[in-house]
């Protein structure tokens, strides 16, 4: 089986590629590169995937659509994992276009390939953030989300929309997947765990929004990577009890579906930042400050349908996925 993962470089992309790499697939993974965050770490997540057989990188932008139109011409994929995303929420309030770009244009280029090239299953990630303004916990894929607070959000609410769409007219099989804050080695340097490892390490003080009043679903990679591995297979088809009077927001009279791919079991940011400290042996220096735009004070996955359909099961506790983490900077940054 030949599999296309966009973002191949990226944190997940990587993991992703080497997990079905083990399994004995032929992937291509593409990437554009772009200096959001430090490239020699992609540089060096890719030296990983260059190690194993059957794996091919090609540098380009999903949002080139002559060249993914030519990409998808010439490869023959059979299925394809869309991990390319211009990320972060705090980001899309200082560069919008560049999120319009990446997720929105450059998404619609993957669901064309896929529809002219006749893929058997795209996956592709969604957020957590879709849920916005719902405080109904847990977040459940059932549960309306609508109200998105930040554009990232609204980028991912609308690739679901537009996968459906996809689904419906061309019959083209599509599953979304909403990751609740994914961490783990070779994690991104904008995201709290390399950012509080980073400076507790380094006696610098770390930012704490909403004075520590938050709670976050941490997922470690492997049961996220475990999870986008078995989703892989699972090729969704109409769903013969969808009420079009009452329609479900998960499935579809398409072959559409969403999960949502997290811990179920919400830390609060308190007991997440002691748990570095102790990984690290150092105390923070907190600097406590208001809540930011775009964010929100919960996070809480419900993963039951998950569970149902391909027996997804969280497996990492919090303080030996942080233990690995911290133990995996030090490494890759000489300092252990």
């Amino acid at each position: 089986m030949k599999v296309l993962i966009t973002g191949a470089a990226g944190f997940i992309g990587m993991h992703v590629a080497r997990r079905l790499l083990e399994q004995g697939r032929e992937v291509v993974g593409i990437d554009n590169l772009n200096s959001y965050y430090d490239v020699r770490l992609k540089e060096n997540r890719l030296k990983q995937l260059f190690r194993l057989p059957r794996f091919r990188f090609v540098k380009l932008d999903i949002s080139d659509r002559s060249a993914m139109e030519n990409l998808f011409a010439a490869e023959g994929f059979q299925r394809v994992v869309n991990l390319a995303a211009q990320a972060g929420v705090r980001y899309s309030l200082k560069d919008p276009h560049a999120y319009i770009s990446s997720n929105i244009i450059g998404f619609l280029n993957v669901l064309e390939g896929c529809r002219h090239e006749g893929i058997e299953h795209l996956v592709y990630a969604s957020s957590s953030s879709v849920y916005g303004l719902n405080t109904s916990m847990p977040f459940g894929i059932h549960d309306n989300v609508d109200h998105p607070v930040s554009l990232y959000a609204a980028t991912k609410k609308s690739n679901e929309l537009m996968a459906h769409t996809y689904s419906h007219l061309y019959g083209l099989p599509t599953t979304g997947l909403r990751f609740f804050t994914v961490y783990g080695p070779w994690g991104r340097p904008d995201m709290s765990p390399y950012l509080f490892t980073e400076s507790i390490l380094k006696d610098r003080p770390i930012e704490v929004f909403n004075n520590g009043r938050m709670k976050r679903d941490f997922t470690y990679i492997d049961d996220v990577v475990d999870g986008v591995a078995r989703i892989l297979d699972k090729i969704p088809e109409p769903d013969a009890n969808f009420q079009c009077m009452n329609p479900d927001p998960a499935s579809s009279q398409a072959p559409y579906r969403i999960y949502n791919i997290g811990n179920h079991n919400p830390i609060e940011l308190m007991t997440f930042i002691e748990t570095i400290e102790k990984a690290v042996g150092k105390r923070a220096v907190k600097n406590l400050l208001p809540m930011q735009p775009g964010d929100v004070e919960e996070t809480y996955a419900e993963i039951e349908e998950l569970r149902q359909i391909v027996g997804f099961e969280p497996h990492m506790p919090l303080d030996k996925g942080i233990n690995e983490f911290v133990n995996w900077y030090k490494s890759y940054n000489s300092l252990a």
